[in-house]
């Protein structure tokens, strides 16, 4: 059985204790690893599947692969009903259009030039566009401002932006300076007009923790129009999946353990299986930066305009679509293992898999049971 392992997901930026309930459903269906393959490898990447021996009809499958959002994407399919270099087309023109929209690196999309323009009227924007930002509003209602899509001057400021790195930590005038060029409740946004406003000119966006899992739904819906049934995406290590994979059974997907600088799928932290839903983890063990002999990491708390500092190492939120399952993972990584847990009990419909880091260095798990019932069983044998 093939298990796809799913690394905390990349920013664009650089670069099972105590069982509970938040949420509700279960409903199941996910990956060892599956290799990437180049565009020139793209004629090779139809694998037809040995025929089952109860002689069911053999299944092909085709992988595919290529980069977008300063990361990389991953889409399986299960016996298409179109052509692999049909196929890798449609994908890769979904995802250039979302990166034109939503990229806080390209000086050319939507969003940069959202955040050029000093003017505080209603601009117009793409529909796409508006439709995360009004995402990640609400998320950063609902998460009172822990998640905060205006939290791209702090990014920047720290290192972790399209600004470039920094040599040091930031002084404290600093970190106020940049605490005041943001505010979610500064932004007014107008889906019938198709206009976003900000209230200071100096306001700016960064879609970073939720456009990638948007990104992934988008292909999702492409797919689907296209015909296509049995199928994984992955963008930069968050994933949507639907149907069986090539031998009828569950798709498998593994999560990293926590481990700083470890390779992508050295050690797995658990496997779950899925199938009509989707997984998004966010982690502090990648993307960071060490200051005076401190490690800060990329996760900036927009409250405080500092990277957080607690002990929670992972989050991984299974959810029904990906850009929401995106959000909720980096929303909770910023509240920690506490207030992250007690939020996620009120969310309906999502599950979650948190990973705190002991005082001995150890790792310890708090998973919700609807998260406990997607894992995936222990493999028997020797």
């Amino acid at each position: 059985m093939r298990v796809l392992h799913v690394r905390p997901a990349d920013d664009e930026r650089g670069g099972a204790e105590d069982a509970g309930r938040p949420g509700s459903r279960p409903g199941k269906h996910l990956p060892r690893r599956l290799r990437r393959l180049s565009r020139p490898a793209l004629a090779a990447a139809c694998l037809l599947a040995a025929a089952c021996g109860d002689g069911r009809e053999a299944r092909e499958l085709v992988l595919l692969s290529g980069r977008t959002m300063g990361t990389t994407w991953q889409v399986s399919l299960v016996s298409p009903p179109a052509a692999a270099a049909d196929l890798d087309r449609e994908i890769t023109a979904v995802l250039d259009r979302v990166d034109a929209a939503m990229s806080t690196w390209r000086a050319d999309s939507a969003l940069a030039r959202f955040n050029r323009n000093r003017q505080t009227g209603p601009q117009k924007l793409p529909r796409e566009l508006l439709h995360v930002v009004a995402a990640a509003l609400d998320l950063a209602e609902k998460s009172d401002g822990a998640f905060d899509p205006t939290v791209l001057p702090l990014v920047d400021l720290w290192g972790f932006g399209p600004s470039g790195t920094r040599a040091g930590v930031p002084a404290e005038a600093e970190i106020e300076r940049a605490l005041a060029r943001t505010g979610w409740q500064r932004l007014t946004l107008d889906r019938a007009a198709g206009t976003l406003a900000k209230s200071d000119p100096d306001l700016q966006i960064d879609l970073s923790a939720i456009a990638k899992g948007y990104g992934v739904d988008a292909v999702a819906a492409r797919l689907l129009e296209l015909g296509c049934r049995d199928w994984l995406v992955e963008v930069g290590g968050e994933v949507r999946c639907s149907g069986s994979n090539v031998q009828g059974g569950p798709w498998r997907i593994g999560i990293d353990r926590p481990e700083p600088m470890a390779p992508p799928g050295r050690r797995i932290e658990q496997v779950v299986e899925l199938s009509g839903l989707a997984l998004a983890t966010s982690g502090d063990y990648r993307n960071f930066r060490d200051f005076d002999g401190r490690r800060f990491s990329h996760t900036i708390d927009p409250r405080t305009g500092r990277p957080v500092e607690h002990a929670l190492a992972s989050v991984s939120v299974i959810a029904a679509d990906c850009m929401h399952a995106d959000g909720l993972a980096t929303a909770i990584s910023v509240l920690g293992p506490e207030k992250g847990w007690e939020f996620a009990a009120g969310l309906d419909g999502v599950e979650v898999l948190l990973v705190s880091r002991n005082e001995d260095g150890s790792l310890s798990e708090r998973m919700s049971d609807g998260f406990r019932a997607f894992l995936a069983a222990p493999p028997t044998g020797g």
